[in-house]
């Protein structure tokens, strides 16, 4: 009898086990948007299967939770004492959209958790565990790590993303600065594509050549000056000219012998060639280039803090060039008054402080390179600051990459911000006018 009486109760405990729900853990929390509105929408949570720690087998599986007015509440079975490791997946949507996702692992608890308590950054698939538990690796703990490291090209100073990059002289990688349509070349510069490109020779047929035809004028012109000199044809009434026995070719001028000096009525033509399709003069056309054009940051510091800057590549610069950089500056408040600095490399081309009514600033640099250095001037002005001007030299190299600094500061802690509204950097190419 007494065997029997245990049997049952052992059955009795083993069903309520098994119709005993696994332990759950309250997460309750209210989301607000960044505009202090709150969150309406919807959290879908969804996770992997896993056995609890009282050993109820979670199926694979996902829930819809409510966000009302920025109320979010939801129990769910604590994934940081699973077997095996386990976490929960969850989309916030709203507007028709997902807004953002995120990780949680959930501990057990008694209490109520917020949202702080549960989420984690990242996820490995293996034992998720609480923020707050959650351990670093070092870089030396990983054998050879710091050795492929030192081995990879490091970021230099010109470095920026959506360029191509190329290999400094100091062995670090840079972007190429130029505009989208420019030709990039072996050397990291970059231009305009068309620079050193010919379309090829051209074509004169049957020109007249300018003069007049009265029998003592024996100097005839034509549009161009024929390239080679050789490729002119030249006819007399339909009969073909021999150079150096009828005439005599310099550039574009027809010279001809006492003997067949052209008589009235007569027709003079003539076809050649010339070097170039588009540029029958040869020419050379160059663009201005836009190496940086951006906007910058802001400062409340007292310290000069780098607000932009503009990398121009090693060699790009020959002499002849001249470089324009524009800049705008904005003051938000009125408490105290700014610095704002311009440097060329290590050359600061203006250094002048606004005063605390001065809500705009605005200035122009200009460079000219020639075979020895840079001379450069400089102007700038303000909402009450006065126009200055100046101008000077710099001796920084252009064999190596050099930086346009844009700079800022204030003269005591304050909440007034300096901000870099805009910079330009244009350079314009060397061009020589014949």
């Amino acid at each position: 009898m007494r065997f029997r009486c245990g049997v049952v109760a052992l059955a009795m405990w083993y069903v309520g086990s098994v119709l005993a729900a696994p332990p759950l853990t309250t997460i309750e929390d209210v989301i607000y948007k960044a505009d202090g509105s709150r969150f309406n929408g919807v959290a879908f949570v969804e996770w992997k299967s896993f056995q609890a720690s009282d050993f109820s087998t979670i199926a694979t599986h996902s829930i819809t939770a409510p966000i009302v007015n920025g109320v979010l509440r939801v129990q769910l079975v604590p994934t940081t004492t699973a077997t095996p490791g386990a976490y929960y997946s969850v989309r916030y949507h709203s507007d028709g959209r997902i807004q953002f996702d995120e990780i949680w692992a959930v501990p057990p608890s008694a209490a109520i958790l917020r949202l702080r308590d549960v989420r984690v950054a990242t996820s490995t698939g293996g034992q998720v565990l609480p923020p707050a538990e959650q351990t670093l690796m070092q870089e030396a703990d990983v054998v050879g790590l710091l050795d492929d490291l030192a081995a990879r090209p490091l970021k230099g100073p010109g470095f920026a993303p959506g360029r191509t990059a190329y290999i400094s002289e100091a062995g670090v990688l840079e972007g190429v600065a130029g505009s989208l349509t420019d030709c990039v070349r072996v050397d990291g510069t970059a231009g305009p594509c068309d620079i050193s490109v010919s379309a090829g020779p051209g074509f004169v047929d049957g020109e007249i050549p300018a003069g007049q035809i009265d029998g003592f004028n024996a100097v005839f012109t034509l549009a161009n000056a024929p390239t080679p000199p050789s490729s002119l044809t030249l006819f007399r009434n339909g009969v073909l000219q021999k150079e150096g026995l009828d005439y005599t070719l310099s550039g574009s001028q027809i010279s001809f012998a006492a003997v067949s000096v052209p008589q009235p009525d007569d027709i003079l033509t003539g076809s050649y060639r010339v070097a170039e399709a588009s540029n029958p003069s040869g020419q050379v056309h160059t663009t201005p280039q836009v190496i940086c054009s951006s906007t910058g940051s802001s400062t409340s510091s007292t310290s000069l803090t780098r607000l932009g800057s503009c990398t121009i590549p090693a060699n790009l610069l020959q002499a002849g060039d001249r470089v324009e950089a524009r800049f705008s500056y904005s003051h938000e408040g009125t408490a105290h008054g700014f610095t704002f600095e311009v440097r060329w490399g290590a050359t600061a081309v203006v250094s002048r402080s606004g005063a605390t009514t001065d809500a705009r600033i605005a200035g122009v640099a200009e460079f000219g390179v020639y075979s020895g250095g840079t001379q450069w001037d400089v102007q700038s002005w303000g909402s009450t600051l006065a126009q200055a001007a100046a101008v000077g030299d710099a001796g920084d190299s252009l064999a190596s990459a050099l930086v346009v600094d844009l700079l800022g500061r204030f003269a005591e802690n304050t909440a007034d911000t300096l901000t870099l509204r805009n910079f330009t950097v244009v350079r314009y190419p060397a061009q020589a006018n014949p």
